[in-house]
This record gives structure tokens, sequence and C-alpha cells, in this order.
């Protein structure tokens, strides 16, 4: 027997102590890359309470327009809401939500429907009194929607357009016992002391209150 005693060279320490480091750096790694994806799941459910509590209509997606272009208040407790106006904004999508996100303009309305996919915008919540019809007592007693488009230009006025604001309607009509009518449903031209034609003559009020009592 050899009585002569072997130790571990140095490089053989060194590689197990690398290949003691490997699996260590692995798990850290890995728990890191885990509890970075919970973070971000937690970031996700947290954007999407917060933009379910901003929104009044589940489907719309919150652009908040400017403070300085609407009143805060309590409705319906302050003042009832009795109408739904019925805009067309004369702009694109995007410039209408821009005019509204400018405090400058002094001019907003509830909700915003897009042309193309009747992609539905809110901007003022429902408690708040928009200012879209041009008349103090009907601001206060109305909600508005807005329409992407030109009175004049009818091919805005698309199916999705058509049927994803009458189911917005249907949903504020229902919501706040407004009859789904004429008479309550109206266009911003029917406003006392109006100087507007929106809708204008090629929206069809007859299509637009049936679906919206079929929504």
């Amino acid at each position: 027997m050899d009585g002569t005693r072997r130790f571990p060279s140095r490089r053989r320490l060194l590689q197990g102590a690398v290949a003691a480091a490997v699996p260590a750096a692995l798990v850290t790694a890995t728990a890191a890359t885990a509890e970075a994806q919970v973070q971000v799941q937690a970031q996700a459910q947290a954007q999407a309470q917060a933009q379910a509590q901003a929104v009044d209509y589940p489907l719309a997606e919150w652009v908040p327009a400017s403070t300085s272009n609407y009143t805060a208040a309590n409705r319906p407790t302050t003042y009832p809401i009795d109408y739904v106006v019925i805009h067309v904004a004369q702009e694109t999508y995007a410039d209408t939500l821009a005019i509204f996100q400018n405090p400058a303009k002094r001019v907003s309305a509830h909700y915003v429907v897009r042309s193309g996919d009747g992609h539905i915008a809110q901007c003022v919540r429902d408690r708040n009194v928009g200012w879209h019809a041009g008349n103090w007592t009907y601001n206060t007693r109305s909600i508005g929607i807005e329409h992407e488009g030109w009175v004049d230009e009818p091919q805005y006025f698309t199916n999705a357009m058509y049927e994803r604001s009458a189911a917005l309607t249907a949903a504020i009509c229902s919501k706040y016992d407004i009859p789904m009518d004429r008479e309550h449903i109206i266009g911003h031209h029917q406003i006392p002391g109006s100087n507007h034609t929106d809708p204008g003559p090629y929206w069809d009020w007859t299509r637009y209150i049936r679906l919206v009592n079929f929504a």
C-alpha cells in the first residue's frame, strides 16, 4: 500500500466549484423568471380591474377627456338622465379623442364610436356632465354619443357602427330607465337652440331605433 496521501488538484477543485455553482445559478434564474411572470400577471390583472372600474359600459375602452372639458357631478342623483343624444363628430375617431383631451377645446361627449369596427371609447363617466349638446339643461340630462365620420359621407355609417352604437344606447336606456324611442333618443339637431345638423340626413333612424330595441 502506498502511504502517500493524494489530494485533488486545484484545477479539479475549481471544476467542482463551477459544477456546483451552475445548478444554483439555474435555480436562482428560474425563480427570478417565475417571480417576474407573477409580477407581470399581477400588473395585467390590476390594469384590467382599473379598466373595468373606469368604464360604465363593459365593452368600452377608457380614453378620458380632459377634466377641463366636462363638469363633475353625481348623476342621476344630482340630475336625472332622460336622453341619449346622437352626434356625428365631423372628425376621425382619433381626432375626436384628441379634441376631447385638449383642455382648450371645452367640449366632450361620454362615448365615441369608431366607424370601421364599431369600437367604443368612453371619455366621460356617465355620472359627469359632458359638454356635447350646446344646451346646459340637455347636457345635464343626457348621455352624448359621438360617431366617427361626416354627415354628408354615409359610408362612415357602417353595419358595425350601427350595431355597436345601438347596443351601447340600449344598455344606457336600460340602466337609467330611458324609453327606447325617438322622443328620448335624439339627434344633436333636435337640441333647442342648436345650430348643428348631425347626425344628418343619411343617419338611418328607423334602423337604429329597431337595433336599440332588439339589442
